[in-house]
């Protein structure tokens, strides 16, 4: 076991993408850090990489399926096993697409509420008790389409819409030893399935700011959170340069 009087920090899905740039921030917040990833070791290796070269022993990956529900107290066991203590769970992990209605399937309903609800559920569970003997946070990736739903993405606007319940569920039992909060981005990193140019002209017109944020705005605010407000729980913040208000 590493013996870390540095506070630690789970992220899933943290190979790429805002996740990837979030690990990058901890890192250099001074966080040793957990990171899981299934499909894209190649990526997480890198990232590891990056992090050992800026702090020794400062990285454990794992590989983890999150609609394998039984693995993910295994998971949390494994990070503690290995540095001792956890102060941060982020759950960053999603899956997104679209599920008209006429064409959803149930399995589309699984693993929408796996990735996005349910396994962010069962890893707080699993690592609430040693978050409790920290003092740490849980923070979850939210979406404002949990709030008001995208057309034709039913089933992951539900599963968002549970999330953002868990947030405020799981602020309200946890405390006042575990502080729980949500984000919710707007336009930060446009989907990987991609958007067209039109689309995306038309989003950025409604969002007051006019412009795309950066996955470093999502970073910085999950710092603060995590650092920086030890009386704030509950709370989702919105990063999405006022999108919120034109939907």
């Amino acid at each position: 076991m590493t013996d870390s009087s540095r506070p630690v920090a789970i992220i899933t899905g943290a190979a790429k993408r805002v996740g990837a740039v979030m690990a990058d921030t901890l890192c250099e917040a001074g966080y040793d850090l957990a990171l899981s990833y299934r499909h894209s070791r190649a990526e997480a290796e890198a990232l590891a990489a990056r992090c050992e070269a800026k702090r020794a022993q400062s990285c454990l990956l794992l590989p983890l399926d999150l609609s394998d529900t039984g693995a993910l107290s295994p998971f949390i066991e494994r990070v503690l096993a290995h540095y001792g203590r956890i102060d941060a769970l982020i759950n960053n992990a999603s899956s997104f697409y679209p599920t008209p209605i006429g064409a959803a399937t149930a399995a589309h309903w699984d693993e929408l509420f796996a990735a996005n609800a349910k396994a962010p559920f069962f890893l707080a569970q699993a690592a609430a008790p040693h978050l409790a003997k920290t003092g740490g946070c849980i923070l979850n990736m939210v979406d404002i389409y949990g709030e008001r739903p995208l057309a034709l993405h039913p089933l992951y606007s539900m599963a968002k819409a549970a999330l953002a319940m868990m947030t405020m569920a799981l602020a309200r039992d946890l405390g006042p030893a575990v502080r729980v909060n949500g984000i919710a981005p707007g336009a930060v990193l446009w989907p990987e399935t991609g958007k067209a140019e039109g689309e995306r002209r038309d989003l950025l017109a409604r969002t007051p700011l006019a412009r795309a944020g950066e996955p470093a705005d999502i970073a910085r605010t999950a710092l603060f959170l995590l650092r920086d407000a030890p009386y704030i729980t509950g709370e989702i913040i919105r990063v999405d340069g006022g999108r919120a208000l034109s939907i």
